[in-house]
């Protein structure tokens, strides 16, 4: 089956491209956004967590994105179609299966019925309500650790680290084990909730707290889930940079 979204993203580059030779100013897609900056802060890999089957890494690199991509994936049925897919790209590593998180054990992890809604913490109406094919069908219990734990064992010589965190409301655990790993990462590509969506999560505003707290500053938020009733944006994509590295 083709890949639609990467289909439409490149039909609105070479659409921007076209209008640019007449003068015409079409909006860059949040997809081309990313790779610029990407490019230009030289973030030689990235760290997927939260990849499920890795559609993330996939679009990238059929995008143009050269570094090294590992991915965190702790569910098993989208575990093995992730290391399926990551063979046919050179620099795409997956990491063991496991969860990521605020201390090293193990963790039941909820399965969604449409998988990438999957999330180690019970899921709210307001979620299932605008996405029903979110509502949870099992349960799987997985490994988790810490990114002090296993984030330098990943990265390599790795110089410029971002951490893309896709993990359902698990966001502010996943921080709280990487204190010591984060004095090592340039960049963050966080999904954060507008509203709550998972029981016990925190939202937007704490996680902005959290992460400027420890350095960064916000270069970049798109849309990330919308209720399609009502238009409603639930989920952010938020992008941070340490200052260091922003060059306007």
């Amino acid at each position: 089956m083709p890949d639609l979204k990467l289909i439409k993203i490149k039909s609105e580059m070479l659409l921007r491209k076209a209008g640019n030779k007449f003068g015409v100013d079409v909006k860059m897609t949040d997809e081309e956004i990313l790779v610029k900056q990407l490019i230009h802060n030289k973030i030689d890999v990235i760290f997927d967590i939260g990849a499920n089957t890795g559609q993330f890494a996939r679009m990238l690199f059929k995008l143009g994105y050269a570094g090294r991509i590992v991915s965190f994936e702790p569910l098993t049925e989208a575990y093995n179609k992730l290391i399926a897919d990551s063979k046919k790209f050179k620099g795409w590593e997956v990491a063991e299966r496991c969860a990521i998180g605020e201390e090293d054990g193990e963790i039941e992890m909820h399965i969604s019925e449409n998988s990438i809604s999957s999330s180690a913490l019970n899921i709210l109406d307001e979620h299932v309500s605008a996405a029903p094919g979110s509502k949870y069908i099992g349960i799987e219990k997985v490994k988790v650790y810490k990114l002090d734990t296993v984030g330098k064992i990943y990265a390599g010589n790795s110089k410029n680290i971002l951490l893309k965190i896709d993990t359902q409301g698990f966001e502010e655990k996943i921080l709280s084990g990487a204190d010591k790993f984060l004095g090592e990462v340039k960049g963050l590509l966080v999904e954060t909730s507008l509203v709550k969506l998972y029981e016990g999560q925190a939202l937007f505003r704490e996680i902005y707290d959290s992460i400027t707290a420890r350095g960064f500053e916000v270069c970049g938020i798109q849309p990330a889930f919308v209720n399609k009733e009502t238009g409603r944006v639930l989920q952010v994509d938020a992008l941070f940079f340490r200052p260091s590295a922003l060059r306007i």
